[in-house]
């Protein structure tokens, strides 16, 4: 117990160090973990179910030749496919957002700096330390927490490409 209560005292005074904005990065980052856990729980827990659905659906066609077979096909791999990519475009804009979150922490720390030299002059290096940090932190976890999402984003897609093109495999024509 007593090394969790020291576990949040450091994540306290990295956080209160970094300045508020590291809240915000936290939040998105929350978010974006959230939304790209639920797309791999989708894949491995409940895409498998429809996609055996939709080839049990396939295979008791009597008709797979026919234009309209071919049509109905489409319409059930194209289904299958916005179903996998639900969420994806989200995911990659809060990746491309974390570094401008980041960049926000830069402004509002460098604005502390400006602050402290127009009030104190340039003789308490302290002071400017404590601005340059609340500058430099924020922007160093937005690009950690993009990092993070694009390295998983990207195997989302590329996953996401091969239950696709698995399941037009698994329709053949007869």
């Amino acid at each position: 117990m007593l090394y969790l209560i020291e576990l949040w005292e450091t994540v306290r005074g990295f956080i209160s160090t970094g300045g508020d904005v590291l809240w915000i990065v936290f939040g998105v980052l929350a978010v974006m973990w959230i939304l790209m856990i639920e797309r791999y729980w989708y894949m491995f827990m409940e895409f498998p179910k429809h996609k055996k659905a939709i080839i049990q659906r396939w295979d008791s066609r009597e008709d797979t030749t026919s234009w309209y077979a071919h049509r109905v096909r489409e319409a059930w791999i194209s289904e299958a496919s916005e179903l996998l990519n639900a969420r994806i475009l989200l995911i990659k804009t809060l990746v491309a957002v974390c570094p401008l979150i980041g960049l926000f922490g830069t402004v509002t720390g460098m604005i502390s700096v400006f602050e402290v030299m127009a009030v104190q002059g340039t003789g308490n290096p302290r002071l400017m330390a404590s601005g340059i940090s609340m500058a430099t932190i924020p922007t160093m976890a937005g690009m950690v927490a993009a990092l993070s999402g694009v390295f998983f984003s990207s195997r989302i897609e590329t996953r996401v490409r091969m239950e696709v093109e698995k399941l037009v495999d698994s329709l053949p024509h007869h």
